[in-house]
């Protein structure tokens, strides 16, 4: 008999791999003191807005330390209601079309438990955020990846998704403005999308948390659009936008019958999000607004610079139209992905992500991270292009 603990994983999660971005990252903190500047994780270096960190202070103080209902703070889902009016331009009831989620990742994974079946197969856009792939595994869902390209930067497109698609496709998996990419689609790119959708009978799980940081033209949501509300969940969250990334708070909207399947999960598996989390992201709602564009100032000036950095050292860059990522070919180099990032962490001690942790799509492409201060990304990109000329 095995004494093996192995024997006992299931076979889907054994088979899982482990996140790209997470493995290399080991090797980041295994050089910590050694001056490293990191353009690697996806998290904003700005300290949460200091009257959202008031607020669930105050909280505490009052002995706000209860469970909160399954579907979250009656007042905060009607002030999600309201922000979402007002920047997505849909309408949800407060009532029983806001689901609270300990973060966006939560709301993903309830969404994909309660609406894919074993076999169900997942549409979703190639170079993508980690977990994409990996939860449509996780509920036995068969992952469709429809690759997206520097020339349309990075923009999805309806050819790829009519020459992708399969029978039996069930969900469309969206994330505009997209990690890694900072690609985005227009208005009438998505009009294209939401016809496709229509035609094929997609349900669609629409990620927009990036979507305050948009910088070119106007992010439109794909529930905003004609019929589109009643076959879509929307997907949002604070941690970008608010700085609020350890808050773990994030929230679901949709039609009732779907935002009551996703809640059953949810009180099965979570109950509810943590109430000072809850009143943090109150306040971030009904205060925070102009903190937001600050941050988004100091984001665009940041992509702007590293962009220009990176096409002047050799490393062809498109302009992302959102988030805050850039998303550069390497290929000039003669290195793959995983080369050009482990060199230049060793030689140059700046952190990057290979490309290939989006997904083989990203291949020949590493993602840099520009939420870290201006004077950093000034010496990452002075560090970066040493390393490209001793190369050459």
């Amino acid at each position: 008999m095995s004494n093996d603990p192995q024997q006992w994983v299931a076979k889907h999660v054994a088979s899982l791999p482990k996140s790209g971005i997470r493995d290399f990252f080991e090797l980041v903190a295994k050089m910590k003191g050694q001056d490293v500047i990191s353009l690697g994780v996806g998290e904003p270096d700005f300290v949460t807005p200091w009257q959202i960190r008031e607020a669930a202070i105050f909280a505490l103080e009052k002995g706000k330390t209860y469970y909160t209902s399954n579907l979250g703070l009656p007042e905060l889902r009607q002030e999600i209601s309201s922000y979402v009016a007002k920047h997505f331009n849909v309408s949800y009831r407060p009532d029983d079309q806001v689901l609270v989620t300990v973060g966006v990742s939560e709301a993903l994974d309830l969404a994909f438990r309660a609406f894919c079946n074993p076999g169900d197969k997942v549409m979703f856009h190639q170079p993508c955020y980690v977990s994409y792939s990996p939860s449509i595994a996780l509920v036995h869902g068969e992952a469709i990846a429809v690759p997206t390209y520097a020339k349309d930067n990075f923009a999805l497109t309806v050819e790829a998704l009519e020459e992708a698609w399969e029978p039996d496709c069930k969900i469309l998996m969206l994330n505009l403005p997209c990690n890694p990419t900072g690609g985005t689609c227009s208005h009438e790119q998505l009009e294209m999308i939401a016809n496709f959708a229509r035609e094929k009978n997609l349900l669609v799980f629409s990620d927009e948390i990036y979507s305050e940081l948009t910088f070119e033209g106007e992010h439109t949501s794909i529930a905003s659009l004609p019929d589109m509300a009643e076959r879509t969940i929307l997907l949002h969250g604070f941690s970008k936008a608010f700085a609020m990334t350890g808050w773990r708070i994030g929230y679901a909207c949709g039609p009732v019958v779907l935002i009551e399947a996703m809640m059953k999960v949810h009180q099965y598996s979570m109950m509810c999000a943590s109430i000072v989390a809850q009143e943090a992201a109150l306040e971030a709602l009904r205060h925070g607004e102009e903190s937001v564009i600050k941050m988004r100032e100091q984001y665009h000036r940041r992509r702007d610079l590293i962009v220009r950095r990176f096409n002047e050292i050799g490393l062809t860059c498109h302009l992302p139209r959102g988030s805050f990522y850039a998303f550069p070919s390497i290929t000039s180099t003669g290195l793959s992905s995983e080369e050009f990032a482990s060199n230049l962490l060793k030689s140059e001690k700046v952190a990057v992500v290979p490309g290939t942790a989006f997904g083989e799509n990203g291949g020949g492409h590493v993602r840099a991270c520009f939420a870290t201060g201006y004077e950093d990304l000034i010496e990452a990109c002075d560090r970066i292009e040493h390393f490209v000329e001793v190369l050459k």
